[in-house]
């Protein structure tokens, strides 16, 4: 029994492999074309091409998922089309032992993707983001597209770049007083984090007089702030590259201060699910294989795990803004998808 749960997974194993690879593949060259039209004097082919290759770990935790259920199909689907698995099931092979020897492969990608979402790709898509960021308009103002803007007390500050090292690269900051007047502004063309104050560089300040203004540069300048490059890496990213833990620490940030915090809470909760999303994959792909799909082509296999994959991303996305529209529990708008899918891949496995 153990020869045959080996050979089962090794030929599901290598065929999620290889999809994984031609998905990534695919999805980096469509991006690097993409890519070349953002070109500008500092950024050019090497850095679009350097983007594309820090953004690959993110690209590998967003595929695993349809790379499995793709995968398990054609693995799966190879050995039915050689009756191997009609053989299996003739010598007494359980269609729940089956199971059992495609998951333990699925196993080893689902503890890669924990791993990457965890510790990689916050990290990698930051910085990717920021070297992006500050070679296309790094030492403009407010001309740049990729900026962020955030309040800090009496100020809104919007910055160009946010780098993982505690670097920020084109700060411009607004202050008010308690009338909500603008009374000056500044911009710098960097600052670096101390401890527990940032220092800002070349710095040109306009004060706001009731009929004049007063302009000032200054080489260096100290910025007292309760913002840490910890918030920033934070801000910087869109919800699904965050962590587990960052995702929920500034969930909880929010929540605590008042405001909207359902799109990391829905984050959160869909990235704690992706395990279980990923083996619910594998219980659909074995339920195609040895019922609708058990005497069809290859590429028709591949055609319905697309469509299943592509169908379960988007009916868990929709369910994410139904959430934050209507304040539906993120846990439930994120595992509905997935019991849904479980379900079906019960019932039809039962209907073996």
């Amino acid at each position: 029994m153990r020869l045959l749960d080996g050979y089962i997974a090794r030929a599901v194993f290598f065929a999620v492999l290889v999809v994984l690879l031609i998905v990534v593949g695919l999805d980096s060259v469509f991006s690097f074309v993409a890519e070349l039209e953002e070109l500008e004097a500092d950024y050019q082919i090497l850095q679009a091409l350097f983007y594309i290759l820090l953004t690959t770990p993110r690209r590998i935790y967003e595929f695993i998922p349809i790379s499995t259920l793709i995968g398990c199909l054609v693995g799966l689907g190879a050995l039915a089309n050689t009756s191997e698995l009609t053989v299996m099931r003739a010598a007494g092979v359980s269609v729940m032992r089956i199971v059992y020897a495609a998951v333990k492969p699925v196993l080893l990608f689902v503890g890669i993707a924990l791993a990457l979402g965890q510790f990689v790709v916050p990290k990698t898509e930051q910085f990717a983001q920021s070297e992006r960021s500050r070679q296309i308009d790094g030492s403009e103002a407010l001309s740049s597209r990729y900026g962020y803007w955030f309040r800090d007390e009496d100020a809104y500050v919007h910055i160009n770049a946010i780098q993982p090292n505690g670097v920020l690269y084109g700060v411009a900051r607004f202050k008010y007083d308690h009338k909500q007047t603008l009374v000056s502004s500044d911009y710098s063309e960097r600052a670096l984090f101390q401890g527990d104050h940032w220092v800002l560089f070349n710095v040109n300040e306009t004060v706001l007089k009731p009929y004049r203004t007063l302009t000032k540069r200054h080489d260096s300048l100290r910025w007292d702030s309760e913002i840490t490059p910890d918030f920033l890496s934070i801000v910087a990213l869109k919800p699904d590259h965050l962590s587990i833990t960052g995702l929920l620490s500034y969930a909880r940030q929010l929540s605590g201060q008042g405001l909207e915090s359902g799109e990391y809470y829905f984050a959160f909760w869909k990235k704690v699910l992706q395990p279980v999303a990923t083996v619910v994959m594998v219980f659909i792909a074995i339920s195609f294989i040895f019922g609708p799909l058990r005497s069809v082509t290859m590429g028709q296999r591949i055609t319905a795990g697309v469509v299943t994959g592509l169908g379960f991303n988007y009916a868990q996305e929709l369910l994410g803004h139904v959430s934050i529209v209507f304040h539906v529990s993120p846990f439930i708008a994120a595992g509905i998808p997935i019991m849904i899918c479980f379900a079906v891949g019960i019932y039809l496995l039962k209907r073996i």
